[in-house]
């Protein structure tokens, strides 16, 4: 009996060791509460800093530019600063039929002066003819050797030649700035500093200087760009929001500014245009977005860094709760169109279906399916199955 006993007693030993080692041991898992958290949820686009108000300095007139000193950066005071010179453009260059034509009005206009200058001498020696026969008409009047009619005759006739002097001298003036402008066809146009007409063109507004379009000296048209002023110290953030975001944001929604650099810039939600535009995504997918406007709260020496143009990145919140019931958003997944989580009760893994309302990045809302206080499984594995055990790590 004795030697039956000892091997019985081995091989229960040998049997539970086998159960124990093949027996199913409880899953560790990392776990977090239900509870209720005040959280927030944010849309996060990428966007561009930029000046409110870009004044363009045109060109007034048609004229030859100045080489431009200012550069950007440099800053200009309203009514003051003078930051373009246009001066006059030279002529056009004559081909050799329009170069003969002109030469032949330079003749022409020649013998007209010519021809002026005669009828001025022609007409000095008539008036000179003129006031003598007046001279003795007066003083054969005088003796009542002549009439009172053949005097007012010789009178008549001396005024008339007087005019006629002054008409050939006109004449004469006449045709000979007309052979002036008949030779300035000819000119080179050029024209020495001293002589040169500027028409200076001054900032309307203070600021800074933004882009300088047309540094070089050439000549240019009406309405032609030539520099952008702006105050960097009035920025606005425009962001291109999708369509679907934007029908949550409203005017007055706080928004926070990163990723251009310096530190987070506090910025409110200005206004949200109207009309949404196609756009292309880095995947090549067509896109409706919104562009938004946020206004940068605090001060100008907040964000002295940030410039025009500057890439950003604007989270802006679309909806804030306070003491709301909410999971970790590691513990949800799918489970076929639902969202679904494990509970841990009694040691086991517990499938629940839920139904979650607002959420972001790190918790969500929960409408139904877990109560307060209940703990779910973070980020659960295959080896987590409904009615699995399972062992919470400590924290």
């Amino acid at each position: 009996m004795r030697r039956l006993l000892i091997p019985a007693m081995f091989a229960l030993a040998l049997l539970a060791l086998l159960v124990w080692a093949f027996a199913p041991r409880p899953v560790p898992v990392e776990t977090a509460q239900i509870l209720p958290r005040s959280f927030s949820v944010t849309v996060e686009e990428e966007g561009e800093a930029r000046i409110r108000e870009v004044y363009t300095v045109s060109a007034p007139i048609t004229g030859r530019l100045q080489r431009i000193a200012l550069q950007p950066g440099d800053a200009v005071e309203a009514d003051k600063t003078v930051v373009a010179r246009i001066g006059p453009v030279a002529p056009a260059l004559l081909d050799a039929r329009a170069r003969a034509v002109a030469e032949a009005a330079v003749a022409a206009a020649e013998a007209a002066v010519d021809l002026a200058r005669a009828l001025v001498i022609q007409a000095e020696a008539t008036q000179e003819y003129a006031a003598t026969e007046a001279e003795r008409a007066l003083q054969l009047f005088d003796r009542a050797a002549l009439s009172q009619r053949l005097l007012d005759n010789a009178i008549l006739a001396r005024r008339t030649a007087d005019a006629a002097v002054e008409s050939a001298r006109a004449n004469l003036a006449v045709r000979g700035r007309e052979l002036d402008s008949a030779r300035a066809v000819l000119a080179d146009g050029a024209v020495t500093p001293d002589e040169r007409c500027c028409v200076e063109i001054v900032t309307p507004v203070s600021g800074r200087i933004l882009r300088v379009m047309t540094e070089d000296e050439q000549v240019v048209q009406p309405g032609m760009p030539i520099i952008e002023i702006g105050n960097p110290g009035n920025l606005e953030i425009v962001v291109h929001v999708l369509s679907r975001d934007a029908v949550r944001i409203v005017p007055g929604a706080g928004a926070t500014i990163t990723g251009w650099g310096g530190p987070p810039l506090q910025a409110v939600v200005d206004r949200i245009e109207p009309a949404a535009a196609t756009k292309i995504s880095a995947l090549g997918i067509e896109e409706q977005r919104v562009e938004v406007i946020l206004s940068l709260t605090g001060t100008p020496d907040d964000w002295q860094a940030l410039g025009h143009g500057f890439r950003v990145i604007a989270g802006i919140e679309v909806w804030r709760g306070a003491e709301v019931l909410s999971i970790p958003v590691g513990a949800l997944f799918r489970d076929g169109s639902d969202w679904a989580a494990f509970a841990v009760a009694e040691g086991r893994a517990t499938l629940r279906t839920l139904r979650i309302g607002e959420r972001n990045e790190d918790l969500a809302q929960v409408l139904e399916g877990l109560a307060e206080g209940e703990q779910v499984i973070l980020h659960p594995g295959d080896a987590v199955a409904d009615g699995a055990r399972v062992a919470p790590l400590a924290e």
